[in-house]
């Protein structure tokens, strides 16, 4: 009997390995063309990005069935990101805080459950995709920028999945996310932090300790995004956000993580101007 339960488990976890490492092949060199291709190509991504992700935060939220909900959660989303593709990043900000209202009292009124949950998808999802707009477009290395980001966060999925694995130990969140260690946590900033020091090489002018401790900041705080998502579904009974990627499950489980770090860096560049 424990045979049994044990051997049908294993390929069902290989092939979703195989199904993830399948789709990080395929997309992960689009993704990188197209931030290097920058416009219209980046404006489209992330324009198309906002759709799905306000698709599948309605779907987590209850609001999968009355099709007025998702469609004026997307819009208000929509509103933001648009106006941050075409370069006005002010008024995006604005138009997020309203959308932020509009969708509240809209929810309310159709009389859904969670309305607060709907509408704080405006921010959650519009903000990160009008500041990666902003870390693209607005700096001279804008798409080695991006491609540092991306590599750091990528690299600290991989290495929280492996050092979770291989060491194990105390759980990190076992309320929230059971599977998450401490270990894994820890691997995922040690694995964030060595990509983050070669980023000298995409990044030259830009001293090697500040990138590192940016890198282990951004690496932490995807990891803390991840828990909020993880956090979610498990308020709403939902295991993943959607099929889009094989073995990924939704949009939203592939960038939980980078939502939080995209901001998180676009926090930190913007107070180094400041201070400057």
């Amino acid at each position: 009997m424990i045979g049994a339960t044990v051997q049908p488990s294993a390929p069902a976890k290989g092939d979703e390995l195989r199904a993830r490492v399948l789709s990080a092949l395929l997309l992960v060199p689009v993704v990188l063309a197209i931030v290097f291709l920058g416009s219209p190509a980046m404006e489209g991504l992330v324009i198309l990005a906002a759709i799905l992700l306000g698709w599948e935060w309605g779907g987590l939220c209850g609001a999968d069935r009355p099709m007025p909900a998702r469609a004026v959660l997307i819009l208000a989303i929509l509103a933001g990101v648009l106006a941050g593709a075409l370069g006005y990043f002010g008024p995006a900000l604005l138009l997020v805080a309203a959308g932020l209202l509009v969708v509240g009292l809209a929810m309310a009124a159709l009389r859904l459950a969670n309305p607060l949950w709907l509408a704080l998808g405006v921010p959650y999802l519009a903000l990160p995709c009008i500041a990666l707009l902003w870390l693209r477009f607005s700096h001279d290395s804008g798409a080695e920028l991006v491609l540092w980001l991306l590599l750091v966060i990528w690299a600290t999925d991989s290495g929280a999945y492996f050092a979770g694995r291989a060491i194990g130990g105390p759980k990190l969140a076992p309320s929230i996310s059971p599977n998450k260690t401490w270990a894994g946590f820890i691997g995922g900033i040690a694995a964030a932090d060595l990509v983050a020091a070669s980023g000298w090489v995409l990044l030259p002018d830009h001293p090697l300790l500040p990138l590192i401790l940016i890198g282990a900041l951004v690496a932490a705080l995807s990891q803390v995004g991840d828990l909020f998502e993880s956090f979610a579904k498990r308020r709403f009974g939902v295991k993943d956000t959607g099929t889009l990627i094989p073995g990924h499950g939704g949009l939203l489980d592939r960038v939980d993580g980078l939502l939080v770090g995209i901001l998180a860096i676009s926090s930190v560049l913007l107070w180094r101007a400041s201070a400057t």
